[in-house]
Formats: C-alpha cells, sequence, structure tokens
C-alpha cells in the first residue's frame, strides 16, 4: 500500500467546483490585488481566530517579520526564540535587524520551556517568538507572564497552529500579535504563498498593514518606507473558501492523532510527543521520537508509507547562522530532537485503511529488531 505524507489532490477534489468559480471571479474582475476578497477573508480569519483584526500578507515569513515591526521590534533590539524550528522563525528576526537569542526547549514537547527565558534575558531583550510546533501550543500563560514582568512583546509563531487553543483561547489572542502561514501544506492551506498577522491592537494592525504595501495611505502618498508583501486576490479567494470547512478538517486531524496514539501506545523503541496541559493541538503533524529513526524512516519507505523530518537540523547549527558562534552541545535537548523526530503522515483524507497500515508497519520494525 502507498500512504503519502499529504495529499493535496484528494482535498482540491472535494472542493474543485467551488475553487474554480472563485478563482474565475476574481480573474473575471481584475481583483488581482488587495480589493474585496482579501478583505472577505481577513474579516472572516479574525473572527476564526476570535480577534478583531487581521492582515493579509504575501507569505508566513513577511508575517512574523512584520508583526515583529508592527510591534515596535527593530534593530539592535534582542528576540528570544528556539533553535527547534524551522529556519523562517530566525531569519524574520534577523531581518528586522534583530539579534536572535535561542534558548532550549521543554524535553517534552519540543515548545519553548518558559524556564529558560530568565536565562536569556539581557538589556536589549525586547520580545519573545514561541513557535507552536507541530500545531501543539507553546505553555502561553508562563510566556505571556514573564513576558508582562519584563514589559516585552510577544509575538508568536502559528504557521503551523491555525484553530489551536491555549486554556480555552485561540492561540491569536495571546500576546501582541500572532503570525499564520498559508503555505499550500499547512492546516489551511492557499495555491501558492500567502501569510496572515492576527492582533487585538488596532495600531499594530494599522502598522502591518501599512508596512505590508509600501507604506501606502492613498496613491502615491506613502507615510513610512514599507515593503511589498501583499497577499493577492486569487490567494484570498483560494483560502475564502476552504476557511469554512477548516474546522471540520480539524476534527479529522485530531481524531487521526488520537488512532495514532491508541495503536502506538504500547510500541517499543518509540516515544510518543505529548499535549502541554491546556494545549488544544490541531495536529499539524503528526511525529514520534525514536532513537533509530533512519532505519525506522527506511523501513517505512520499503513498504510504501512517506515520512517527513521536522527538523532535522537545529537553527544553531544551521550553516546560515554559523556566525552565532555555536556549536554541538549549545542546546542539547533541540538536538535530540532534531536527532531522534519523524513525522508520519497525516491530512483529513489519511483513511483508517492507511492509518493501521502505518501503525502496523512500525510494529513490525520492532519486531524485526
Amino acid at each position: 500500500m502507498k500512504v503519502p505524507f499529504v495529499d493535496l489532490q484528494a482535498q482540491y477534489v472535494s472542493l474543485s467546483s467551488a475553487m474554480e468559480g472563485a478563482i474565475a471571479d476574481v480573474i473575471q474582475k481584475n481583483a488581482f490585488i488587495g480589493g474585496p476578497y482579501l478583505k472577505e477573508f481577513e474579516k472572516s480569519f479574525a473572527v476564526f481566530c476570535g480577534v478583531p483584526h487581521a492582515v493579509g500578507v504575501s507569505n508566513g515569513t513577511d508575517a512574523l517579520r512584520l508583526a515583529l515591526l508592527g510591534c515596535g521590534v527593530g534593530p539592535g533590539d534582542e528576540v528570544i526564540t528556539t533553535p527547534n524550528t524551522f529556519i523562517a522563525t530566525a531569519e524574520a528576526i534577523a531581518m528586522i535587524g534583530a539579534q536572535v537569542r535561542f534558548i532550549d526547549v521543554d524535553p517534552e514537547t519540543g515548545n519553548m520551556d518558559p524556564k529558560n527565558l530568565k536565562g536569556a534575558l539581557t538589556p536589549r531583550t525586547r520580545a519573545i517568538v514561541p513557535v507552536h510546533l507541530y500545531g501543539r501550543p507553546a505553555d502561553m500563560s508562563a510566556i505571556c507572564q514573564f513576558a508582562q514582568t519584563h514589559h516585552l512583546k510577544v509575538v508568536s509563531d502559528a504557521a503551523q497552529a491555525h484553530g489551536a487553543l491555549f486554556q480555552g483561547k485561540p492561540i491569536g489572542q495571546w500576546g501582541d500579535a500572532a503570525s499564520f502561514s498559508f503555505y499550500p501544506g499547512k492546516n489551511l492551506g492557499a495555491y501558492g504563498d500567502a501569510g496572515a498577522v492576527v492582533t487585538n491592537s488596532p495600531e499594530v494592525a494599522a502598522q502591518v498593514a501599512l508596512l505590508r504595501d509600501h507604506g501606502r495611505t492613498q496613491k502615491y502618498e506613502h507615510k513610512i518606507l514599507g515593503f511589498n508583501c501583499r497577499m493577492d486576490g486569487l490567494q484570498a479567494a483560494v483560502l475564502s473558501v476552504k476557511l469554512p470547512h477548516l474546522a471540520e478538517w480539524t476534527r479529522q486531524r485530531q481524531s487521526h492523532a488520537k488512532r495514532y496514539e491508541d495503536l502506538l501506545a504500547s510500541t517499543a523503541g518509540i516515544r510518543l510527543v505529548k499535549n502541554r496541559a491546556g494545549a488544544e493541538s490541531v495536529a499539524h503533524l503528526y511525529t514520534i521520537l525514536c532513537d533509530d529513526r533512519e532505519a525506522l524512516r527506511s523501513h517505512l519507505t520499503s513498504r510504501g508509507i512517506e515520512t517527513g523530518l521536522h527538523y532535522p537540523i537545529p537553527l544553531h547549527l544551521q550553516p546560515a547562522l554559523s556566525s552565532m558562534g555555536f556549536k554541538p552541545g549549545d542546546f542539547p535537548v533541540a538536538e535530540a530532537w532534531a536527532q531522534n523526530v519523524l513525522s508520519l503522515p497525516l491530512f483529513p483524507e489519511l483513511t483508517e485503511e492507511q492509518l493501521v497500515y502505518v501503525a502496523a508497519a512500525l510494529n513490525e520494525r520492532v519486531r524485526v529488531c
């Protein structure tokens, strides 16, 4: 049996008629940049996130970059985040002229460990960027409490966490802003690149809106120097078609994740990743930890099962960040995750037969060993 890591075609087939109609409308009305389709999506996504403001932008990296700038973070400031994430998290910080300050992660969740925040605090610290890895919320209560005590901004990297909750509150309601990615493989994916910033603050939303469109207040009038980071109308229309289905897709993902947990609970040689108390994951990825990852991955490949690595090189050991001077052993928990984590197939259309087949293959590998 072939089990893909993700199946975007299956989702398209279920929405093809509505999707083609929405795209045709954008083309017929020449509403390619901004316009009514973007405004409609921004309004709907803000409601979905439980916040008053959502600003559509070009991609998830720009969403985080503009969110930080919108919160007043900039050159010379320091921003605390973790090395157990995609490089865009650190890129967005570096792109605004700020300095990345890494802290190690929680060994149980792989997310930011609030206990490590104090050790990274300096007089130049201005913000914290928690990453809600795999769709599992970080400990936002502890992080926001620390930030409030030390007068820091909190800007979430929620690229994988559309709809995630912490203590019953949507991720976008915590802190000063949250950035989302709509890369095609995300829980809510566009047909290309797109992103959004959500916030409770009208001032942050207004600043992000200025920054994304050359600082423009009206045609040929520019209040500040900004960027070209606009979401196009086609992507906004695609996302508006998908958004009403997101809650059901999330329930399906959560159901699949629970099924994996039940089937793999007694599997020797692997460790399941648990949610932190109070965190409701949207199961963007289903990850396990295993000591002999490459052998296990090779075995699954031989059975027709695709897997993913999220992420095999922690950021502090990436060549692009070598100037920071880190070495192996500096963040041992993040490094252990990078060496041992393996992502299994997970998408809403995953069938019971496919899921059971994956679990059986994992158990088969254990018996062989």
